[in-house]
């Protein structure tokens, strides 16, 4: 959490290298400095009274492209422009040693000529990325069936197809000492606060780690609240919801590798919506987001109820009910805490092991498993029957929520609150949701209340959170998008129907 405030009162001086200064380039320095390489490759070219020296990796490069563009045109041309005698779309001529060396090891090719102190980067990369497809976790039946993948450049392209706007900015940053992953920070410049642009860049700024492998390296570094176990980073792999936050005066951050990108600031609500929401009525989005909510109440508290139930408050349930449990658990050797904690386990196992097996394996694991291992458990009387019912609930309810970050989270918080049941039964349950809630009410996401519009409450800003009013009454951006310009739209049905016009 490097940018948060330092102490002042620090006398030792740390040498930094970034205050030296730079070192220029010469062939001699490329070669010593990628020396060891067997894949760093050195062709020479003379040609009219000139050498010329181009550097590269041959795992980077595209090697047709390097020969068709770059070798065959500076050898058969007398020109003395190095970038005008290649022909590539990216040129970008430097003096400074790091520049070179960055510009191989991303698939360029340095071109230099003898005893000189500067060089050309030409592009050659080689395209390793896959296809644009359906993103595997976020999939849906109405809208858009893009989703991000593993490439900078292509990602860049989804967002600015969706948003074709010259305020679109786009602000590269390179994390990482030693992977030097390349990242954007993504924005619109009239609708993102600025001031929102440079608390992230700071942050960014502030990571001081050798290796950024995935965005939760980076994540774990700039959110606010790092030992919540709530995330306040929306990840999504959809480029139509990244545009949509966009809109929303929010700002999107892409890195190198990963086929999801991090939205902020988002609040808790952001969880539990979909961008096929807004593809139905919006009485039917509205029930959707409701039922999503729900579900994460059932998810979170069922099995703690149980447990509550079972050890302390027979007297709520139906007296039918009370002989069917009393004869379900008549032979269960553990206590009720300990019989559902080992459910949930045994459902987290089974989650696991779907996970990680091959998709056609995954499938049988998951139903056979379930069955067998449910069937077996109560037949051995270790769990009840209403027991397995409980289990086989909470999960349903939990695959319901659209956020894998939610979910996870709502899986883990299962476990304290039954413990809690366990020991002060419903005045246990009451007190977990109260530190919950207060929690949630304390939390922040770059500055903008997590809990929002509930914490503060903005009843006018609730058209957009777990209900979906239609978007033309949509008027206003949510202050907790720290928009510049909270104006959405006009009025979106100015035509006011007059009957007539009727052409019946």
């Amino acid at each position: 959490m490097a940018f948060k405030k330092k102490n002042t009162t620090e006398k030792k001086y740390q040498w930094k290298p970034e205050e030296m200064p730079e070192e220029l380039v010469s062939a001699d320095h490329v070669r010593k400095k990628m020396e060891g390489s067997d894949d760093f490759k050195e062709r020479i070219i003379e040609a009219e009274g000139r050498t010329l020296y181009l550097f590269f990796l041959s795992s980077m490069v595209d090697d047709a492209r390097l020969e068709e563009r770059i070798i065959k045109p500076l050898s058969l041309s007398a020109g003395n422009l190095i970038e005008k005698q290649a022909q590539t779309q990216e040129v970008q001529r430097t003096s400074i040693l790091s520049d070179a060396l960055k510009g191989i090891l991303t698939g360029y090719c340095f071109a230099m000529e003898h005893d000189s102190s500067e060089g050309v980067l030409l592009s050659a990369a080689s395209s390793l990325s896959r296809e644009i497809s359906d993103p595997a976790n976020e999939h849906i039946i109405q809208g858009s069936h893009e989703g991000f993948i593993e490439n900078i450049g292509k990602n860049l392209l989804l967002i600015r197809k969706r948003i074709e706007n010259p305020n679109l900015k786009v602000k590269y940053i390179t994390i990482g000492k030693a992977t030097n992953t390349a990242s954007a920070l993504i924005y619109i410049e009239n609708l993102t606060s600025g001031k929102l642009i440079t608390e992230i860049t700071k942050r960014l700024a502030s990571i001081s780690m050798d290796s950024i492998q995935s965005p939760g390296f980076i994540q774990d570094c700039i959110e606010d609240h790092p030992f919540s176990p709530f995330p306040q980073i929306l990840n999504t792999e959809r480029p139509d919801r990244a545009a949509a936050h966009l809109m929303e005066g929010r700002a999107v951050l892409i890195t190198d590798g990963s086929p999801s990108v991090m939205i902020m600031p988002v609040t808790f609500f952001a969880f539990f919506q979909s961008p096929e929401d807004y593809n139905n009525r919006w009485y039917l989005g509205s029930f959707f987001r409701f039922l999503r909510l729900i579900s994460f109440i059932l998810s979170l508290i069922l099995p703690a109820f149980y447990v509550a139930v079972v050890s302390y408050h027979h007297e709520i349930v139906p007296i039918e009910l009370v002989y069917t449990l009393q004869a379900s658990l008549n032979f269960v050797p553990v206590p009720p805490v300990i019989e559902a904690m080992f459910m949930q386990l045994a459902l987290e196992l089974l989650r696991e092991a779907a996970v990680r097996l091959p998709q056609p394996i995954a499938q049988t694991i998951g139903i056979v498993g379930g069955l067998v291992i449910g069937t077996a458990v109560v037949e051995a009387g270790l769990v009840s029957n209403v027991m397995i019912i409980v289990v086989a609930l909470t999960a349903i309810a939990s695959f319901v929520i659209p956020s894998i970050e939610m979910s996870n989270t709502l899986r883990f918080i299962g476990f304290p609150l039954m413990l809690l049941a366990s020991i002060f039964g419903f005045i246990g349950i009451v007190f977990g949701l109260l530190l919950l809630v207060i929690h949630l009410a304390q939390l922040k996401s770059f500055g903008v209340p997590y809990f929002s519009p509930f914490a503060p409450l903005r009843l006018k800003e609730l058209k957009d959170t777990f209900i979906r009013v239609p978007v033309w009454l949509m008027k206003k951006r949510p202050k907790d998008s720290m928009a510049a310009s909270l104006t959405k739209q006009g009025s979106s049905r100015g035509w006011k129907r007059n009957e007539s016009d009727d052409t019946y």
